[in-house]
């Protein structure tokens, strides 16, 4: 049975274990600092800071009895006494020693048994011992002090000998698990806001009703007391039938002051709880920022490791590289922090290893030996922050990105042709795809970059890279500052509800059906001159589909996404009001459900999914390869009334083929050689649809498509345009020139055309 003693014991633990891991922290950043051999000026203030924090540690291990940590403290105590007093000049191996030496103390003080630090003290006190011998190697200095050093020393340190308790906010160490549940707690009275905001609402509406009801009684009224006056102007035998009539008038009257009382009451219970509403949402959002302000940290407390890590990483590579490091004061909520960590430390291994070159190779391109990289945090519009990681090194070469892309079946060699730069720089955070040509425990498993984009969509954000050949590579993380609450846009698809989030949605808009186009076998909508791939929300989360028939004819809702580069549409059934939006987590069970990335409830108390923008962007453009209306079968039915079909084509191949698909599921085809051919037809003659080649002598596809929309006869007859050209510029002209459709002959199948035939015939 644990004693009020052993209680008492482990509780100093924990305190231990936090104030050493402050104390090694500060050793760290000041023996990395000295190691950049600072000014004269600045190398005795921090030789004695480090001293001071040593110092403190031994005293706190001593306490606990942490023996093994206060005999490295004191060797360290030691070493940095003699360096103050100008007895030596630490050389590399010393500092492997201080840095190994902060490593065994911070395994001996999490509770770790098996560390070496006997070993550890025994190699620190021959270092010193060699550093200090005056027979040694030149680096070491005389023993004697020079004159005047001590006093000068003693003068840069003074000032820190003052009291600095009296300088600092008085602050309590807190559990930060204790923390986590308070937001919690305060988060969900955003529900709560939200349901006082609906029954305010609610509580409106009824009373606009009785309004409504007040007027409309206030017209009939009149009438009805005109009637009350002419029954009692009657005789005397329908006394009988005017009692009824005063009975149901007094019942009425009744009525009328009834519902008048009701009107005020719930007129004053509505203004109740608009203030109520009003109120409370103020302390809410109050309480929240402070909680959240609470769960702040500087981005700095993650950054902390990183200059250890680039002088570790830097020395196993023979390379020379500097850390810059700007906007680390930017707070950010904890829980994302840690969710940083992992990414962080991918891309600047990614920068040492592919990024930075060696000393040598850097002289040879007129470089400075040491490379740089460089983290900068700043904070964006709204809640929103932006982290750049940047090298000076050699850069990304497209050409082994595409080659890697291939080799994996990423992309086909059509695409690998057609992609930009940047799109194939894109290509690095697809999982496997690598630019080293070797695998080592630092890299070449193409895993870490697609790591850093999981997480950063895991966040709501975006990660994206730019890159220039033998200067640099700089990778942008977008991200939130906070995770708890955002902006949210509901939709709704047949009777489910889900969650936009506001930051990627680009705009929002109706578009009338018979603008919807179709190009390579997908719909598409044009927006202020642009052209947008469609997707119908429910294709996408694979949601049963609504019979073409019972869609509604009139302007279709749409939500325009834009996300790393890509905008798509998505088609709706309804889009809701913009609102705050509290996000909860689906559980462990349903960590990672694709297209979802969480959950939350409305104001109507609804539980709604959250839409993953990154899932969902994917997830379209595989449905986009897809046929997008009904089924083969559908399309293929047989025509009640059989369309009249022109096809233009000057191959008699591809005529003769396209003309034996059409007839074949039942369309009348009436053929052309040209486009000069194709326009003559259509003025002699009636076709619903026009089938047409690009590549034409006398007139290519594109100007017969000008031409049949500058006729007014014609202007309305659909245009399917089937090409061998696929550039985006060839697509767009087509779509310029009012083309419907634009089927590319690479990727025709029969059953694509049958379907847009099935939809503009």
């Amino acid at each position: 049975m644990a004693t009020k003693s052993d209680e008492f014991q482990k509780r100093l633990l924990a305190m231990f274990r936090i104030e050493a891991k402050e104390h090694l922290e500060q050793m760290t950043a000041g023996l990395l600092e000295l190691e950049k051999m600072p000014t004269a000026e600045r190398q005795p203030i921090l030789v004695e800071n480090v001293f001071r924090e040593v110092h403190s540690l031994k005293g706190a291990a001593r306490s606990v009895k942490m023996t093994e940590v206060e005999a490295l403290c004191q060797s360290l105590e030691t070493v940095f006494a003699a360096w103050k007093r100008d007895e030596l000049d630490p050389a590399l191996e010393l500092y492997d020693a201080f840095h190994r030496a902060i490593d065994s103390m911070s395994l001996l003080s999490a509770g770790a048994t098996d560390v070496a630090a006997a070993t550890l003290n025994d190699q620190i006190r021959q270092l010193t011992e060699q550093l200090a011998n005056p027979c040694a190697e030149p680096s070491v200095r005389s023993t004697t002090p020079l004159n005047g050093q001590t006093d000068r020393l003693a003068a840069l340190v003074e000032p820190l000998s003052l009291p600095v308790e009296a300088k600092r906010t008085e602050t309590v160490r807190i559990a930060t698990a204790k923390l986590d549940a308070m937001l919690l707690q305060a988060e969900e009275l955003l529900a709560v806001k939200l349901t006082t905001s609906q029954h305010a609402a609610e509580l409106k509406g009824i009373n606009a009703a009785l309004n409504r009801w007040k007027k409309t009684w206030a017209n009939v009224q009149p009438e009805v007391h005109a009637i009350a006056r002419t029954l009692d102007n009657e005789a005397e035998n329908s006394a009988g039938r005017n009692a009824r009539f005063i009975k149901i008038n007094e019942f009425l009257d009744w009525n009328f002051q009834a519902f008048t009382e009701l009107d005020h009451r719930l007129a004053a219970l509505k203004t109740s709880a608009e203030q109520d509403h009003r109120a409370l949402g103020a302390m809410v959002d109050e309480l929240l920022a402070d909680v959240k302000n609470v769960l702040m940290l500087s981005f700095s407390s993650i950054l902390e490791p990183l200059p250890r890590l680039v002088r570790e990483l830097s020395r196993d590579q023979t390379k020379e590289v500097d850390l810059v490091i700007e906007g680390g004061e930017v707070e950010v909520d904890r829980r994302i922090l840690e969710e940083m960590k992992d990414p962080l430390l991918h891309l600047i291994r990614n920068c040492i290893d592919h990024g930075i070159e060696k000393p040598e190779e850097r002289e040879q391109r007129d470089k400075p030996r040491r490379g740089t990289i460089k983290i900068g945090i700043s904070s964006l519009d709204g809640n929103k922050m932006q982290v750049l990681i940047s090298d000076d090194g050699r850069g990304i070469e497209p050409e082994k990105i595409r080659s890697s892309a291939l080799k994996l079946g990423l992309i086909t060699p059509a695409d690998a042709e057609n992609l930009s730069n940047a799109e194939i720089l894109a290509l690095v955070f697809r999982s496997g795809v690598s630019t080293s040509p070797i695998i080592t425990h630092l890299s070449g498993r193409g895993l870490g970059l697609a790591i850093v984009r999981e997480k950063a969509e895991k966040l709501r954000g975006t990660v994206s890279v730019q890159s220039e050949l033998g200067c640099g590579t700089t990778f942008r993380l977008a991200l939130p500052l906070t995770i708890a609450t955002f902006r949210g846009i509901p939709v709704r698809v047949d009777d489910a509800l889900f969650v936009f989030p506001s930051a990627p949605v680009e705009r929002v808009a109706r578009v009338e059906r018979d603008k919807i186009k179709t190009m390579e076998n997908a719909e598409t909508i044009n927006l202020d001159g642009k052209t947008f791939g469609l997707i119908h929300l429910g294709d996408a989360l694979e949601l049963p589909r609504k019979d073409p028939a019972e869609e509604p004819i009139d302007g279709a809702p749409i939500v325009l996404l834009s996300h790393d580069g890509q905008r798509i549409a998505f088609l709706v059934d309804e889009i809701i009001n913009e609102q705050e939006v509290l996000v909860k987590s689906l559980g462990r069970q349903l960590s990672r459900v694709r297209n979802i990335a969480g959950a939350t409830v409305l104001a109507n108390r609804k539980l709604v999914p959250i839409l993953n923008v990154a899932d969902l962007m994917r997830s379209a453009v595989r449905v986009s390869d897809r046929p997008t209306r009904g089924t083969t079968a559908t399309a293929e039915k047989t025509i009640t009334k059989k369309k009249s079909v022109l096809v233009v084509e000057d191959s008699i191949t591809a005529r003769t083929l396209l003309k034996g698909i059409l007839e074949s599921a039942g369309y009348n085809v009436t053929a052309a050689v040209d486009g000069v051919d194709g326009l003559t037809r259509l003025r002699s003659d009636e076709f619903d649809v026009v089938v047409s080649d690009v590549e034409m002598p006398r007139m290519n596809g594109f100007d017969l498509t000008a031409k049949i929309r500058a006729d007014k006869k014609l202007a309305d007859v659909p245009v399917i345009l089937v090409t061998a050209l696929h550039s985006r510029e060839d697509r767009e002209r087509g779509m310029d020139v009012g083309a419907n459709a634009y089927i590319v002959k690479s990727s025709f199948d029969q059953s694509n055309l049958l379907e847009v035939m099935g939809r503009l015939a």
